[in-house]
Protein backbone atom coordinates (compact mmCIF):
# COMPACT_ATOMS: atom_id res chain seq x y z
CA UNK A 1 0.00 0.00 0.00
CA UNK A 2 1.34 3.58 -0.83
CA UNK A 3 0.12 6.09 1.83
CA UNK A 4 1.23 9.87 2.59
CA UNK A 5 3.94 9.59 5.11
CA UNK A 6 2.93 10.47 8.67
CA UNK A 7 5.63 11.45 12.09
CA UNK A 8 4.79 7.71 13.65
CA UNK A 9 6.95 6.64 10.30
CA UNK A 10 10.01 8.22 11.07
CA UNK A 11 11.74 6.08 12.53
CA UNK A 12 11.18 3.52 9.62
CA UNK A 13 12.30 6.19 7.15
CA UNK A 14 15.45 6.69 9.27
CA UNK A 15 16.44 3.44 9.25
CA UNK A 16 15.83 2.54 5.60
CA UNK A 17 17.90 6.42 4.92
CA UNK A 18 20.86 5.44 6.73
CA UNK A 19 20.73 1.36 5.68
CA UNK A 20 21.71 3.10 1.95
CA UNK A 21 23.80 5.80 3.65
CA UNK A 22 26.27 2.64 5.38
CA UNK A 23 26.08 0.33 2.83
CA UNK A 24 25.48 1.63 -0.68
CA UNK A 25 26.27 4.24 -3.67
CA UNK A 26 22.43 5.36 -3.93
CA UNK A 27 23.09 7.84 -1.73
CA UNK A 28 26.31 9.99 -1.90
CA UNK A 29 25.93 10.90 1.69
CA UNK A 30 28.30 9.61 4.10
CA UNK A 31 26.72 10.56 7.80
CA UNK A 32 23.86 8.68 8.65
CA UNK A 33 20.83 10.83 9.81
CA UNK A 34 18.78 11.53 13.39
CA UNK A 35 15.51 11.41 14.10
CA UNK A 36 15.22 14.99 14.01
CA UNK A 37 16.94 15.07 10.94
CA UNK A 38 14.87 12.75 8.97
CA UNK A 39 12.03 14.38 10.42
CA UNK A 40 13.20 17.86 8.96
CA UNK A 41 13.64 16.25 5.87
CA UNK A 42 10.52 14.56 5.31
CA UNK A 43 8.71 17.76 6.28
CA UNK A 44 10.68 19.67 3.72
CA UNK A 45 9.33 18.14 0.75
CA UNK A 46 6.22 19.49 -0.94
CA UNK A 47 4.85 15.45 -0.64
CA UNK A 48 6.68 12.33 1.08
CA UNK A 49 5.26 8.47 0.75
CA UNK A 50 5.56 5.38 2.15
CA UNK A 51 5.07 2.09 0.64
CA UNK A 52 4.06 -0.38 3.71
CA UNK A 53 3.43 -3.92 3.65
CA UNK A 54 2.42 -5.95 6.53
CA UNK A 55 2.34 -3.21 9.07
CA UNK A 56 6.18 -2.67 7.90
CA UNK A 57 7.78 0.74 6.43
CA UNK A 58 9.51 -0.58 2.94
CA UNK A 59 10.46 2.75 1.01
CA UNK A 60 9.96 5.76 0.59
CA UNK A 61 9.82 8.92 -1.90
CA UNK A 62 9.38 12.30 -2.25
CA UNK A 63 10.09 15.52 -4.50
CA UNK A 64 11.06 19.24 -3.62
CA UNK A 65 12.78 21.81 -4.89
CA UNK A 66 15.15 21.40 -7.52
CA UNK A 67 17.11 24.73 -7.16
CA UNK A 68 15.74 27.90 -5.46
CA UNK A 69 14.37 30.44 -7.42
CA UNK A 70 10.82 31.57 -8.95
CA UNK A 71 12.30 30.21 -12.02
CA UNK A 72 12.19 26.78 -10.74
CA UNK A 73 9.21 26.31 -9.14
CA UNK A 74 7.90 24.06 -12.20
CA UNK A 75 10.41 21.80 -11.77
CA UNK A 76 11.05 19.65 -8.79
CA UNK A 77 13.41 16.45 -7.72
CA UNK A 78 12.57 13.35 -6.03
CA UNK A 79 14.02 10.93 -3.66
CA UNK A 80 13.10 7.48 -3.46
CA UNK A 81 14.99 4.00 -1.52
CA UNK A 82 13.39 1.05 -0.98
CA UNK A 83 14.48 -2.13 1.07
CA UNK A 84 16.81 -4.31 -0.61
CA UNK A 85 14.05 -6.57 0.12
CA UNK A 86 11.31 -4.98 -1.47
CA UNK A 87 13.03 -4.65 -5.05
CA UNK A 88 11.90 -5.99 -7.96
CA UNK A 89 8.69 -6.11 -6.46
CA UNK A 90 6.76 -3.02 -8.33
CA UNK A 91 6.59 -0.65 -5.09
CA UNK A 92 9.28 1.58 -6.50
CA UNK A 93 7.02 2.16 -9.58
CA UNK A 94 4.22 2.89 -7.90
CA UNK A 95 5.86 5.31 -4.88
CA UNK A 96 6.79 7.40 -8.07
CA UNK A 97 3.21 7.25 -9.60
CA UNK A 98 2.56 8.55 -6.35
CA UNK A 99 4.84 11.37 -6.42
CA UNK A 100 4.33 11.90 -9.73
CA UNK A 101 0.61 12.15 -9.39
CA UNK A 102 0.95 14.57 -6.78
CA UNK A 103 3.33 16.41 -8.47
CA UNK A 104 0.78 16.77 -11.60
CA UNK A 105 -1.99 18.40 -9.32
CA UNK A 106 0.60 20.71 -8.30
CA UNK A 107 1.34 22.37 -12.16
CA UNK A 108 4.87 20.58 -11.54
CA UNK A 109 6.07 20.26 -15.13
CA UNK A 110 9.18 18.81 -14.94
CA UNK A 111 10.53 15.60 -12.14
CA UNK A 112 14.65 15.75 -12.10
CA UNK A 113 16.09 12.24 -11.28
CA UNK A 114 19.77 12.86 -9.20
CA UNK A 115 21.20 9.28 -9.94
CA UNK A 116 24.23 7.80 -8.66
CA UNK A 117 26.27 6.42 -11.67
CA UNK A 118 27.77 3.50 -9.36
CA UNK A 119 24.10 2.65 -8.30
CA UNK A 120 23.75 -0.40 -11.30
CA UNK A 121 19.62 -0.30 -10.95
CA UNK A 122 19.37 3.48 -10.88
CA UNK A 123 19.19 4.57 -14.64
CA UNK A 124 17.63 1.23 -15.66
CA UNK A 125 14.91 2.01 -12.78
CA UNK A 126 13.96 5.61 -14.29
CA UNK A 127 14.19 4.63 -17.71
CA UNK A 128 12.19 2.33 -17.10
CA UNK A 129 9.13 4.79 -15.47
CA UNK A 130 9.63 7.16 -18.66
CA UNK A 131 12.97 9.75 -17.62
CA UNK A 132 15.44 10.18 -19.97
CA UNK A 133 19.12 11.05 -19.11
CA UNK A 134 20.44 14.76 -19.84
CA UNK A 135 23.44 14.80 -18.58
CA UNK A 136 26.13 13.37 -16.31
CA UNK A 137 28.46 15.15 -13.98
CA UNK A 138 31.36 13.21 -13.97
CA UNK A 139 33.35 12.21 -10.31
CA UNK A 140 30.39 14.91 -8.19
CA UNK A 141 30.60 12.57 -5.47
CA UNK A 142 32.79 11.09 -2.89
CA UNK A 143 31.96 7.90 -0.76
CA UNK A 144 33.77 5.40 -0.22
CA UNK A 145 37.31 6.91 -0.71
CA UNK A 146 35.95 6.64 -4.24
CA UNK A 147 34.79 9.71 -6.98
CA UNK A 148 31.49 8.47 -8.37
CA UNK A 149 29.66 10.23 -11.51
CA UNK A 150 25.79 11.90 -10.88
CA UNK A 151 23.47 11.17 -13.52
CA UNK A 152 20.75 13.63 -14.55
CA UNK A 153 17.51 12.22 -15.36
CA UNK A 154 14.29 14.13 -16.79
CA UNK A 155 10.66 13.48 -17.51
CA UNK A 156 8.43 15.79 -18.40
CA UNK A 157 4.77 15.43 -16.38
Amino acid sequence: MIRAATPADTAAIQSLWNLAIRETLITFNAVEKSLSEVAQAVSAYDAFFVAEGDGQVLGFAGYGDFRAGIGYAHTKEHTIMLAPEARGKGLGRALMQAVEDHARAQKVHSMIAGVSGSNPMGEPFHTAIGYVKVGMLPQAGRKFDQWHDLVLMQKLL
